[in-house]
């Protein structure tokens, strides 16, 4: 673990906080906060706290837990107002149900006549402890934006509808050299980064999260 890695992190999750405009906020010199940064010196007590607050974290954040450093593939860290949209979503449960669903929706696109669709996905949590722990299944949902006019033809597609929506967001360089850590620590990131800037998760009357699909991704986490 490292005081100055964590702080650097921290740092840049706020609004991209320079050293300079850190130590303006703690009325020390840049020098001091740069020193910080490389472990060469730590902070007296009343400038951790001051620390704490800045960055609504604990003192235990701050010097005993091993925060993420964005990787080299995140970029693009923001809140962005998503548009209200129409979509249609297929749900599947297994144990890779993720391809299956994609290639769903992606049929659904074919047979509107879309090019160039523009496909979504997050995870389905509502599965039983048996499902998970006893057949290692997991649920994915992949959900078609539909452009303005376009009706699906198959009547039995529930078309739903999400009104505009602020979102916590992160784009991701290659996602799937090694999807099972890059996609989830964009995640941590991005909550990280709701909370150091005071930003609550939105669960209710929207989708809660979503990644895009494609060479590259960006994830979304929706905020009050």
């Amino acid at each position: 673990m490292s005081f100055g890695k964590n702080l650097q992190y921290l740092r840049r999750l706020y609004r991209n906080l320079t050293q300079e405009g850190l130590a303006e906020k703690l009325n020390v010199s840049r020098q001091t906060v740069s020193k910080w940064e490389t472990d060469d010196a730590m902070p007296e007590m009343d400038k951790a706290l001051e620390l704490c607050k800045i960055f609504n974290c604990t003192l235990d954040n701050l010097f005993r837990d091993e925060m993420s450093v964005p990787d080299e593939k995140y970029s693009n860290l923001r809140i962005e107002m998503v548009k209200g949209f129409r979509y249609i979503a297929h749900t599947v449960l297994s144990t890779a149900p993720e391809d299956d669903a994609l290639d769903r929706v992606y049929k659904y696109a074919k047979e509107c006549k879309i090019e160039n669709p523009k496909v979504i996905g997050w995870d389905f949590p509502f599965l039983s402890p048996e499902q998970i722990n006893i057949y290692h299944m997991h649920g994915y949902t992949a959900a078609l934006i539909l452009p303005e006019g376009i009706v699906p033809a198959n009547k039995e597609l529930e078309i739903r509808q999400q009104g505009d929506h602020n979102y916590a967001a992160i784009h991701i360089e290659r996602p799937f050299e090694n999807p099972f850590v890059t996609i989830p620590g964009a995640y941590r990131t991005l909550m990280d980064y709701m909370k150091v800037n005071g930003w609550e998760h939105e669960e209710k009357n929207v989708i809660p999260c979503f990644e895009t699909d494609g060479d590259t991704m960006d994830v979304y986490i929706a905020c009050k």
